[in-house]
């Protein structure tokens, strides 16, 4: 792997008032001060548009940030940026998210994921144009999604994932061939990462640990399916980020095979847990959390507000993923408790809605 450093150059980072977005920009300063962030986002009403200002709010702290309003399906303004700013390392996490949505609005998905990021691979490639450095690494943002109905755990990046059912799934497990077709063609080097649940302070509220909360805080009852017995990788924010920072910094090499032609300088990576956790555990905590957060009163009674249900059609059991590869080429382990990504999460609520 070719070493990438990110003091003094400048970081282009799409999707930047998104939930990982937004916390990637502190890590790179708090990592990288002397590095120079351009951030784009279509600030688009998916979710609650207030909690993407309040995300870039936090952002504007920083005096070499520039946050521009936009989206990467708009080929002259991807065009522009790269022409005025010249970034050396760009992270692709603008994308239309959610499976469910993706079943009544696909438009948005072809426009933002497959057109989106034909964009900024048509500017990578143009980048080396002229002689021009170009980008140096390429880092996007791929999904557990694309492993479907897969009956095997945990997922691993060797396992095949030709059968998406969602076509969210299908335009990321799209990226990433498209990626691998212009790491062939023009020697971009690209890391495609599987992202698995992300939670944490400001999260999505389209996520299903932000939904309990919204249904204990209204006094609802919230279904837990599978009796309780499901279990999904949930993985804290910060220890995303720290892992996205490691493969910034860390581009696949440029070489050639025997035959003297380039070989694709690409890889693809899930990140992850590897330590899936029961949901009723998860929820169980949360709900202990909040309780201290004084989101929900002292004397809330939980069991009375949970309704275990079986299984829903086409869910799985246990997902979470095998991120050994990461860990072997990035050193990169997550280390934040449930416990304390949680008392983050329900303190950050409590600031955020009281």
């Amino acid at each position: 792997m070719s070493t990438v450093n990110l003091e003094n150059k400048t970081i282009l980072v799409t999707g930047v008032a998104g939930f990982i977005g937004s916390n990637l920009v502190k890590k790179i300063y708090q990592d990288a001060p002397s590095a120079t962030v351009i951030g784009i986002d279509n600030m688009n009403a998916y979710y609650d548009v207030e909690l993407k200002n309040f995300r870039l709010a936090e952002l504007e702290k920083y005096s070499t940030f520039t946050f521009l309003k936009g989206s990467i399906a708009d080929k002259e303004l991807i065009t522009e940026i790269f022409s005025k700013y010249k970034p050396s390392v760009v992270v692709n996490f603008a994308a239309q998210a959610g499976v469910r949505y993706s079943i009544t609005n696909p438009d948005a998905y072809v426009e933002s994921n497959l057109i989106g990021f034909f964009n900024i691979l048509e500017a990578c490639r143009h980048s080396y144009d002229s002689g021009e450095n170009g980008v140096e690494h390429l880092v996007y943002a791929s999904s557990s999604s694309v492993y479907g109905s897969n009956k095997k755990v945990p997922y691993s990046t060797d396992d095949k994932v030709d059968n998406p059912v969602s076509l969210y799934a299908a335009t990321k497990k799209s990226n990433e061939l498209m990626a691998h077709a212009y790491s062939k063609l023009y020697n971009i080097p690209s890391t495609g990462l599987r992202f698995f649940t992300v939670y944490g302070p400001a999260g999505r509220p389209d996520m299903a640990y932000f939904g309990f909360t919204n249904k204990l805080v209204k006094g609802e009852t919230i279904k837990i399916f599978n009796y309780g017995n499901c279990k999904r990788d949930f993985t804290y924010v910060d220890d995303i980020v720290e892992g996205v920072i490691r493969v910034m910094k860390k581009a696949p090499d440029r070489k050639n095979g025997e035959d003297g032609l380039p070989l694709p300088p690409y890889a693809v990576y899930n990140i992850g847990n590897q330590n899936p956790e029961n949901l009723l555990d998860f929820v169980q905590i949360l709900s202990e959390e909040l309780i201290r957060a004084n989101v929900l009163p002292e004397d809330y009674d939980f069991e009375a507000h949970k309704e275990l249900v079986p299984m829903q059609p086409g869910d799985v059991p246990v997902t979470y993923a095998d991120t050994s590869a990461l860990e072997r080429d990035f050193g990169y382990k997550p280390s934040t408790s449930l416990r304390t990504g949680l008392r983050k999460f329900a303190e950050c609520y409590a600031e955020f809605y009281k």
